[in-house]
């Protein structure tokens, strides 16, 4: 038996009726279909994509009962004030503050509680950003867009709305729009546009005992809504280890006046968990709606698992996978082990990488004038599954150890770049499949250890819209930094199971740790040139990575770099 919850939302009086446990999120997103209101972590309460205002404060919903809020005022970012609404999502479009447009909604709530309470100055932007998460903006745009949203006088730059919509399907990978509907949190996302009478299938959580449906090779429970599938197929607990396995393969031993380098587990992050839906004989949903995931659900089980059960059960599925699911089920960066030398005008690369990754290697391009052997041998690693799809893998572990080397051997680059790479040409230089080319420079305080800059120069073609080639840039300089100071993933050794489940324990880097970042896009005649944020990924964790010592004063030899003073920082502030 039910009990009842009334109050007020955007406005209007509602009263629902409310099982056991449940919370304001599945109410406001399963029994009133306000799906602008996100759920990235539930019930973790840790990436803000769920954030609405209760009574003019900002609050979690997936961690808020529903029975609290009993006579209250609930206000999502379709209720909030049109003028100031409007601001911010002008803002947000114009400043490129959301791309997959995930985590934009509850971000423009917050910012609304900021505007009215006329907090502005940017210690209360990244105070009030501290309680989100984003992975693909690199935090920059949206501090623009909420800084352009209190001076509203801002004149607006007239874009081609199409053309920023195809730069941001090739850096992504998948269709994007850049509407002012993607703030909004209306990208069209798989679970927001499912039937909410449809049956919802969650994965049973390990050593639970209760009826569920084997599909693409999961035991998924099926239930009539979301709170009754999840309540049947139990807790897999969100946690955070205290182990610290920051290498899955040993590193090696750096060869004479050489370098060698191990990478450990690495989430991919993506605030949108994986989610699908099929009516019986159709197409599932794509879990790729508007871009997002970078690689990361290329291979998702969602929409197979949801043709299957749909077909099965002759009813439309929703398949739902929670946060600790994504983790446990999702494909991971594949580690890797190598060492790197530089002589007679040859850089070689001995590496191995966990097996399904070895692809990513081959013909991969040069910025310099010199070749390059590598030669990466497969291993079995005990640990999840990995993807060689994922943001620049491959082009990044090759360019860092091939820009090592050369450091070591203390090469000019100018000396031996190639004509293209020149041209954007810092202290390092990455050319991307495609022919896009960025350079990087990073500074580090050596006393404090804090980043204080960095330095980014593109080459990519015709950019179609400078605003969005920015912001992929952007979002690409923050996740090169997490790569090599901060994310790492525990992996048990036994079962090779992830032991870090809440979002934050994963090491993303917060708004406020940031350093100061410029993007200079140099001209670049030519047709636009696909995956240039792969290339600034590359050479900003190439140069990241040369701008570190140890205590010793040595090169770190493992991602995430613990020992460095620069990643002893940052852990801290996490």
């Amino acid at each position: 038996m039910s009990d009842r919850v009334s109050f007020s939302c955007d406005g209007a009086p509602v009263d629902v009726p409310i099982a056991a446990g449940e919370t304001l999120l599945t109410v406001l997103r399963e029994r009133l279909g306000l799906v602008s209101v996100k759920d990235g972590c539930a019930p973790q309460g840790q990436c803000g994509c769920c954030t609405v205002l209760v009574d003019g404060e900002p609050r979690v919903a997936c961690v808020t009962p529903a029975a609290r809020v009993e006579g209250r005022g609930v206000t999502t970012v379709d209720g909030l004030d049109p003028g100031v609404r409007d601001r911010l999502v002008d803002g947000f479009v114009a400043c490129g503050g959301s791309q997959c447009g995930f985590c934009t909604p509850g971000i423009i709530v917050r910012a609304a509680s900021l505007l009215e309470q006329g907090k502005t100055a940017r210690a209360d932007i990244d105070r009030a950003l501290a309680a989100h998460l984003c992975r693909c903006t690199g935090w920059l745009p949206i501090v623009d867009a909420i800084e352009r949203a209190v001076a509203p006088e801002a004149v607006a730059v007239a874009r081609d709305l199409a053309a920023a919509a195809r730069r941001a399907e090739m850096e992504g990978g998948v269709a994007q729009d850049v509407d002012r509907n993607v703030p909004r949190g209306a990208a069209g996302f798989a679970d927001d546009t499912a039937p909410r009478d449809a049956l919802v299938a969650v994965p049973r959580a390990p050593g639970v005992s209760t009826q569920s449906e084997t599909a693409y090779g999961v035991d998924w429970v099926v239930g009539e809504s979301l709170h009754a599938a999840r309540v049947a197929a139990g807790k897999v607990q969100g946690r955070r280890t205290t182990r610290s396995d920051p290498v899955a393969l040993a590193v090696p031993d750096a060869p004479a006046g050489g370098v060698a380098l191990a990478t450990g587990w690495v989430e991919p992050a993506y605030l949108e968990p994986d989610a699908s839906w099929c009516a019986p004989g159709g197409e599932p949903a794509s879990p790729l709606a508007n871009g997002g995931a970078f690689g990361g659900k290329a291979a998702s089980i969602a929409p197979a698992a949801a043709r299957e059960l749909a077909d099965r059960l002759a009813r439309p599925v929703r398949v739902v996978l929670a946060r600790e699911d994504t983790v446990r089920l999702g494909p991971k960066r594949a580690p890797v082990a190598a060492t790197a030398r530089f002589g007679d005008g040859t850089v070689v690369v001995d590496g191995r990488v966990a097996r399904g990754g070895e692809h990513a290697f081959a013909d991969l391009p040069v910025a310099y004038g010199i070749d390059v052997e590598s030669r990466w041998e497969p291993v079995d690693v005990v640990g999840p599954p990995v993807s060689d799809g994922l943001r620049a893998f491959g082009l990044a572990e090759q360019a860092v150890l091939v820009e090592g080397a050369l450091t070591e051997a203390g090469v000019d680059r100018a000396a031996i770049a190639t004509e293209r790479a020149a041209t954007v040409l810092l202290d390092t230089a990455v050319v991307a499949p495609s022919g896009a080319c960025a350079g990087a420079r990073v500074a580090i305080d050596p006393e404090r250890g804090h980043l204080t800059g960095v330095e980014v120069r593109v080459a990519a073609g015709d950019p179609l819209d400078e605003t969005v080639l920015r912001s992929y840039c952007m979002g690409a300089v923050h996740m090169a930094l997490g790569w090599v100071l901060s994310e790492s993933l525990a992996i048990d050794p036994v079962d090779g199971a992830p032991l870090d489940l809440t979002i934050r324990s994963f090491g993303v880097i917060r708004a406020r740790d940031l350093p100061a970042v410029t993007i200079e896009l140099v001209d670049d005649d030519g047709p636009p040139l696909a995956r240039a944020s792969d290339a600034v990924f590359a050479a900003v964790a190439a140069a990241t990575w040369n701008a570190l010592t140890t205590a010793e004063g040595a090169r770190p030899r493992a991602f995430p770099a613990r020992e460095t003073r620069t990643a002893r920082t940052l852990r801290q502030a996490l």
